[in-house]
Order: C-alpha cells, then sequence, then structure tokens
C-alpha cells in the first residue's frame, strides 16, 4: 500500500519557469554547470549546483557549498522569482520528447514506505554522494530536486489526469533548449485529490527508477528530522519526500554505453580471439555505428571499425533478474576477464557515455582518449521491476531515463 501526500509547492513564477528548470544536478558537473548558467541569473543551478557562484577550486563539499544554495534559494524566494502555493496540492507534469509522452504526478513520497519495502531500489548508493545531498537538503531546509518514481500502470489513474487537463490552463508550458516540451498542470479539486491518494492505497509497490542517492539523502534527513522533533505525529513534512511518479509503461530508458582506455596488454588480435570464446563476433559491414536492436546483442568500436557481438547462450542464466541483463554479460564474460576491470564503479580505465549522447560519441572518444566502446541494447523497466521485486542490485550505469525530470519546477519545503 503506497503512501502519497499533496503538498505546497514552491515553484518559479509563471513567466520565468523556462528560465529557472534546469537539467538535474547529477547529471551536469560543475563546469558543465557554470556554462550552463552563464548569462541566466535565474536557473536553479545556482540551488542545486551553487559552486558556479564560488571560485573554482572550492572543495564541492565544503559547507559554504551548502551555505551559498541556501542564501540563493532564499534570494530566489525573496524576489519572487519562486513562489509557493497556499494550499496542498498535486501536479501534473508532462514531457514531450521526440514525440514521446510522459505524464507525471508530482506528490510527495512516504519516507516510511521506503524503510519498509514499499519504495524498492534496484541501485547501490555511494556514502559520499548521500552525504552531499544530506547536507544540501539541511542547510535549504527543503527537497530540491524530485525523484523519479515509477509504478505498474493503472488506467484509472491516467484517464483522471488525462481528465482533468483536458480543457485547463497549464500553469507552465515551455520548450527547454533541448527541445523537450514540459507543461505543468495544478491539481486543485479536494474530491479528486482524495481519490488520487485512496487509489494509490491500492498500489502495492513503488519503484525508484531515478534518484537512488536523492531518495536515500531525504530519508535519512527526515529521520534526523524525527530525532530532533521528538512529539512528530507523523504529518510533519520532513517524513515525506519529493516525487514524479510516472507509470511503468510511459517510462523511456536508453543505452548506458561504455569505453575503455586500454586492451590489458592485448595486441587487437588477441584480444578479438578472446571475445569470441564467449560472443559471437562478426564484421559490421553497414554505414554507421551498430545500434544494438535486440537484448544479448552489443557493438563493439575498435580501430575505426564496428563489430556486432552476440552473447552465446550459455554465457547467462536466462532466469535470474541479473545475470540476464546484458551490462551484466558484458561485464561478466569481457569487461572483467578480459579487460581486467573488476569494479567497474572506482576503476579509471572504463567510462560511461548515456545514450542520449549517441552513437557517434562513442566513436569520438575512442578516436581521441579511448581505445574500445561498446554500444549495449537498453535495460527495460521490466528488467528494473524484476530486479527491486527479486530484492537484488543492478550493476552501476544501467539505466539512462530520458526525458530527465527538470529541476527548480517543484521545491518541497520540511518544515
Amino acid at each position: 500500500m503506497a503512501t502519497i501526500k499533496p503538498f505546497k509547492a514552491i515553484r518559479p513564477a509563471p513567466h520565468l519557469a523556462d528560465k529557472v528548470a534546469s537539467l538535474p544536478y547529477d547529471v551536469v558537473n560543475s563546469e558543465e554547470a557554470r556554462e550552463l548558467v552563464k548569462g541566466n541569473s535565474y536557473s536553479f543551478l545556482h540551488v542545486d549546483r551553487s559552486e558556479v557562484d564560488l571560485d573554482p577550486s572550492i572543495n564541492l563539499y565544503d559547507k559554504i557549498v551548502y551555505q551559498k544554495a541556501k542564501e540563493n534559494f532564499d534570494k530566489m524566494l525573496k524576489e519572487g522569482v519562486l513562489i509557493k502555493d497556499t494550499e496542498d496540492y498535486y501536479y501534473i507534469y508532462r514531457e514531450i520528447m521526440d514525440g514521446r509522452i510522459q505524464v507525471g504526478l508530482v506528490a510527495t513520497a512516504c519516507v516510511d514506505d521506503y524503510l519498509n519495502g514499499i519504495i524498492k531500489k534496484h541501485e547501490l548508493t555511494l556514502p559520499e554522494k548521500e552525504e552531499d545531498r544530506i547536507n544540501h537538503m539541511d542547510y535549504c531546509d527543503a527537497h530540491t530536486s524530485p525523484v523519479f518514481l515509477t509504478y505498474k500502470a493503472n488506467q484509472e489513474i491516467k484517464d483522471l489526469l488525462s481528465s482533468w487537463v483536458r480543457g485547463k490552463n497549464p500553469i507552465y508550458d515551455f520548450v527547454s533548449d533541448d527541445g523537450i516540451r514540459h507543461t505543468v498542470w495544478v491539481i486543485n479539486d479536494r474530491s479528486l485529490i482524495d481519490r488520487i491518494t485512496s487509489i494509490f492505497k491500492g498500489i502495492d509497490y513503488l519503484y525508484i527508477a531515478d534518484g537512488h542517492h536523492r531518495s536515500a539523502a531525504s530519508v535519512k534527513i527526515g529521520l534526523k528530522r524525527r530525532q530532533q522533533h521528538p512529539s512528530y505525529d507523523g504529518s510533519e513534512e520532513f517524513n515525506y519526500f519529493l516525487s514524479v511518479l510516472v507509470p511503468h509503461d510511459e517510462v523511456h530508458i536508453m543505452a548506458y554505453n561504455r569505453v575503455v582506455k586500454d586492451l590489458n596488454g592485448y595486441s587487437e588480435e588477441e584480444f578479438i580471439d578472446k571475445v569470441k570464446e564467449k560472443f559471437i563476433v562478426e564484421n559490421y559491414e553497414n554505414k554507421g555505428p551498430f545500434n544494438p536492436t535486440e537484448k544479448h546483442t552489443f557493438g563493439m568500436y575498435l580501430s575505426g571499425r564496428w563489430y556486432k557481438l552476440t552473447a552465446k547462450e550459455s554465457t547467462f542464466d536466462s532466469t535470474d533478474p541479473i545475470d540476464r541483463l546484458d551490462v551484466s554479460i558484458l561485464q561478466k564474460n569481457l569487461l572483467d576477464p578480459i579487460l581486467g576491470i573488476k569494479d567497474p564503479r572506482r576503476d579509471k580505465r572504463i567510462d560511461f557515455v548515456g545514450g542520449i549522447r549517441g552513437l557517434e560519441e562513442l566513436e569520438r572518444r575512442v578516436k581521441t582518449n579511448m581505445k574500445v566502446a561498446f554500444s549495449i541494447f537498453p535495460t527495460t523497466v521490466d528488467d528494473l521491476i524484476a530486479v527491486a521485486d527479486a530484492g537484488k542490485i543492478m550493476p552501476p550505469k544501467s539505466t539512462w531515463f530520458e526525458p530527465k525530470l527538470r529541476s527548480g519546477l517543484f521545491v518541497h519545503e520540511l518544515k
């Protein structure tokens, strides 16, 4: 039984929404964020990546960075760049990318649902990244970026949201620089809000799609607030965290491709011979990069040419939700035993390229500072759910979600 709750959103003044909305903090690095905010004092990256307003030499985890985030957040509120709704609402957030429509319900999810397994996860988190978000939330006293949750599609919820937006004016409707259209409506009808809350009580599980560090940090900051307020009754805002809930059949996952710096001492001929032990290797003669169109097939770019790799059936367990993942097959049968990459989270010889950057980016990386690249068939949302239901953890960098939820369109205060 999933518990969600409406909330009083802090959000942009309507005429500034397109300027405030920013990519998530963990999608851009500091250098990219500094470029993105040039000429845009309204960008929410001034809050989520507040080091953009400090000297580039600053330690990203210095308390000065979090103090600056709070300062910038308060300034945006004071100057009316951000406004706060006076009632608890749900919000509908629709994104359209390349003709694909993703409709999310913006709500707050329950800390206790995370703790008791109603909200399921599929990734490990890194302590230093958790601590970063805990500090950020603590200083800002708010959740500044939403967690992307999914759930098994429910037709009644779809019908209710579709019916609500019909003929109603959105509060925001703009196209971001990457061509994605963002449209937001407020649900301010009490009976509809109550109905939506009630339907979710009949949904067994929610699944974290994107935002494992944000959700883990939100839960820990909620527990910290409970210690600070021992007489809490469970209704306080710190018992909930900012979320966008999207039905599983509207979630789009792109590939998360790999590039590797060297061949671990093998010549190219030796390397290909080793690969042939676990994969069928074919020369790819068509024009352009090889883009896998089915599971268990991979592209490999080496010395200016593409190969198609097909995993031999004996190399994975099709009944195991982890072992049958293409990212697992590649790691277990090639990256680890041949290229010597035991821990892809920490090995500096491997890098990961989100599918949104295209396969040409793999070619570019190999031509500049890498030796070999691999294109992968995307992990599916059904894979994600199967892994989470089994209580298992996906390999790192298994999923790249598009479109990205924009930060700054909704903020949830902890008080």
